[in-house]
């Protein structure tokens, strides 16, 4: 179980650059820009709720950006990332890990309750992971609306 303070896992992942180019992306490359990086979990491509957060960090990554880069991560095909990306006009890294194996190791896949009912699936996580690549601040079970503007006022405080 990875927690605040810990070196953050490594790994590399097929995926989208903020322009859209289809590439292999390693936490090494995310960090390599000297700034923090916000790697967060999601379930699925094209549903409300996840739409709703990429669409946050899409209008907010004019105040992030500066600070940090932002990257994230679904099982979903590198395929359904794209008409994600297209579709709303996504201007981040968007990552594909049909796997889950980066999900596991970041505690980003697992059993969850939904309606009352014990499933496993993704669990909506953010962390966010100095330029060192220490974590630096970790959500697990994020509700989706309002939670950018936690990680804006995370950002502020770590960076000023």
């Amino acid at each position: 179980m990875v927690k605040e303070g810990d070196k953050a896992p490594d790994f590399c992942l097929e995926g989208l650059d903020p322009e859209g180019n289809e590439k292999e992306v390693c936490l090494k490359d995310l960090l390599s820009e000297g700034k923090y990086l916000v790697l967060y979990f999601y379930p699925k491509d094209n549903t409300p709720g996840c739409t709703t957060e990429a669409c946050d960090f899409r209008d907010n990554l004019n105040v992030i950006g500066d600070k940090a880069v932002v990257a994230g991560v679904s099982p979903d095909s590198i395929k359904s990332h794209k008409k994600f990306k297209e579709k709303y006009g996504l201007n981040f890294y968007l990552l594909s890990d049909p796997e889950k194996n980066v999900l596991q190791l970041y505690d980003a896949y697992g059993e969850k309750k939904m309606y009352g009912k014990v499933t496993k699936g993704v669990i909506r996580s953010t962390y966010i992971i100095s330029p060192e690549g220490k974590i630096v601040k970790k959500w697990k079970n994020v509700k989706a609306k309002g939670h950018v503007q936690k990680v804006v006022e995370e950002l502020e405080r770590l960076i000023g």
